[in-house]
């Protein structure tokens, strides 16, 4: 159990500094080097496990039973730094564990003793929830987003742990904790619980220790990754990964290591926080249930800039489960067409390509395709109606199939390459050769009771129950929020249409089928003629091609922004999405083209 009383940590830090290495499993080689050796850390924590990335490692222990965690967390990050770390004290959080945290946490043993070293090292286990299924099942459980039933076949099912027992880890001397699946901010989180001793019911802290977590989990993207503005921000080969100095009360300053690139602006962190958030009143995790309406930036120079305003309340008595199941196998063939009329021709090839493959299913006694999507790579085929190409003379056909059995795509990816020599001029091969069939994992999701899947720290052969806080029913809502004040237009004065972008700042993310745009106001009065003019009605239609469900808006005063969470988005999202923008990533981008009505005294200024 954590120790939170006052005296847990006797020589307690004025500032924990805590440093984000990893957004993603495949983020670069360099942000753990660069942090530790800026010698401006306590902490190096890593976030590896989106929800595709808990479908990849489902599929690699399918193939291997020993695989199932972030490799690069071990044979680089470590292999690199692990000397340099021990040296100087820095503790290390990582959700590298995936779905084989004791082999992620073996090998890294293995790797420390052939440097000579021995560090504590603490695995949290206990996410996994698969044995929990059929029970489950019976009782009637359903998913979260489409109501389908459980399936009979799970690849994998795990918990979202907070961050209990990551600090628990750290209390019993872990020097590194290797984890499963947590939520991303945990990682952050478990580090301060530790370091300051909150208690389990400190929510306006967690609350801001959990925001401090979500700014630097996903690495760059709040040091200038993905920043609207991106011709601002200078040197990214030498982008500096984010640190944040976190205070006792819960908030915190945003910096980077000094001669690094990148950017630390309150307009990118703004971005940040509304990355891949649903209500902001209620940004619920396993420790606290957040609210982030009245979080307030300040830039107190060019590389700090001051979080804090964070509230919480109690959290839910659930965990979100995340479950993936195979379900079939897809395939995908590109193609690109050069010369007049390219993407006529490239949606052409496409649609003799399915046309074709489809007749030798029926030949070979086969079922058809379960899904098919043809994409038109540089004809801006994701635009839908609000596509600008026209005549382009360069194009690249994307299809996509889906099918029950694999030797049904091993003949389709044998029938791309004949387009070359019949059909349609100017087609080549786009490099890589022949594409593989692959399968195709389908994530789902539900609600656990926390008392359900207890969380264990096994450390140097001892294994401590971790105690959690069952929490509450049905949490505590929160005050409504106000909308922003009435825009009027000058009288008389003429409006002009401008692009959204000259308006706004723009950062888009996905949960499962759920794609949310946020939109930061360049100026705080300009919130109120946002807020009138980019209304759900607004979204829904300009996104119809698109999303499919329903579009909700959310404001947040603090910061001058809006939320919109757009529901059915992504056909499927994730690893079920046959788009080749599968995560909503270009989602705020589009909406940035929007064109908008304004006065034509505040046109003429923009």
């Amino acid at each position: 159990m954590t120790n939170s009383s006052p005296s847990a940590n006797s020589c307690r830090r004025a500032a924990v500094r805590i440093g984000g290495a990893s957004g993603f499993w495949g983020d670069s080689l360099v942000g753990a080097p660069q942090l530790v050796r800026s010698g401006l850390i306590d902490y190096l924590v890593f976030d590896y496990l989106a929800e595709t990335t808990m479908a990849i490692l489902a599929a690699a222990r399918a193939k291997r039973p020993e695989l199932g965690y972030a490799t690069d967390f071990v044979d680089s990050a470590m292999k690199l730094t692990l000397p340099e770390v021990m040296r100087r004290g820095i503790k290390v959080v990582a959700n590298a564990g995936g779905i084989n945290v004791r082999g992620c946490a073996n090998a890294l043993a293995a790797l420390a003793a052939s440097m000579g070293l021995a560090p504590r090292i603490a695995a949290v286990e206990g996410d996994d929830v698969s044995a929990l299924l059929p029970a489950l099942r019976e009782h009637g459980v359903r998913d979260l987003l489409s109501g389908e039933p459980l399936p009979a076949q799970v690849l994998s099912a795990n918990a979202y742990f907070g961050a209990l027992p990551i600090a628990a880890a750290l209390d019993a001397g872990a020097d590194i904790v290797i984890t499963g699946r947590c939520v991303d901010s945990a990682v952050t989180l478990g580090c301060l619980i530790h370091e300051f001793g909150w208690s389990a019911s400190d929510y306006e802290r967690l609350a801001g220790g959990s925001l401090a977590g979500h700014i630097v989990e996903c690495g760059c993207q709040a040091t200038g990754g993905l920043y609207t503005d991106w011709r601002e921000v200078p040197d990214w080969a030498h982008i500096g990964y984010p640190i944040v100095e976190c205070a006792d009360d819960g908030s915190f300053v945003l910096t980077k290591p000094p001669g690094t690139g990148g950017l630390v602006r309150s307009a990118c962190v703004a971005e940040q926080l509304l990355y891949e958030i649903g209500d902001p009143a209620a940004y619920l995790l396993p420790d606290v249930s957040c609210d982030f309406r009245h979080v307030h930036l300040e830039q107190l120079d060019a590389d700090h800039v001051r979080v804090g305003g964070a509230r919480g309340r109690a959290p839910s008595a659930s965990y979100k489960v995340s479950a993936t199941q195979l379900d079939g196998f897809r395939c995908a063939g590109t193609l690109a067409i050069v010369g007049i009329d390219a993407a006529a021709k490239a949606q052409r090839t496409g649609e003799a390509i399915v046309e074709r493959t489809r007749e030798i299913l029926q030949q070979m006694g086969l079922s058809d395709y379960s899904a098919v999507r043809i994409e038109l790579f540089g004809a801006e085929s994701l635009y839908g109606p609000h596509a600008r190409t026209r005549g382009t003379r360069e194009a690249m056909v994307r299809v996509v199939v889906d099918h029950p059995q694999k030797n049904a795509l091993e003949m389709f990816a044998r029938e791309i390459a004949p387009a070359g020599t019949s059909w349609s001029p100017g087609t080549t091969g786009a490099s890589g050769g022949r594409p593989s069939p692959s399968p195709l994992i389908k994530p789902f999701s539900f609600l656990l009771d926390k008392a359900r899947a207890p969380a264990i720290v096994s450390i140097g052969g001892e294994r401590i129950a971790v105690e959690i806080p069952h929490g509450v029913a049905q949490p505590p809502a929160p005050t409504p929020s106000a909308e922003p004040a009435h825009w009027v237009d000058p009288a008389g004065e003429a409006l002009i249409d401008v692009p959204l972008v000259r308006l706004a700042h723009g950062r888009s993310g996905d949960k499962g089928n759920l794609s949310n745009i946020g939109l930061v106001a360049r100026r705080s009065e300009w919130l109120p003629l946002l807020w009138q003019r980019v209304t759900p009605e607004v979204v829904q239609r300009y996104f119809a091609h698109l999303v499919k469900g329903r579009v909700e808006r959310f404001v947040l005063p603090g910061i001058d922004a809006i939320n919109f969470v757009l529901h059915d988005a992504l056909d499927g999202g994730g690893p079920a999405s046959g788009r080749f923008d599968p995560l909503g990533k270009g989602m705020a981008q589009m909406l940035l083209d929007l064109p908008v009505a304004v006065p034509a005294s505040l046109a003429a200024r923009l």
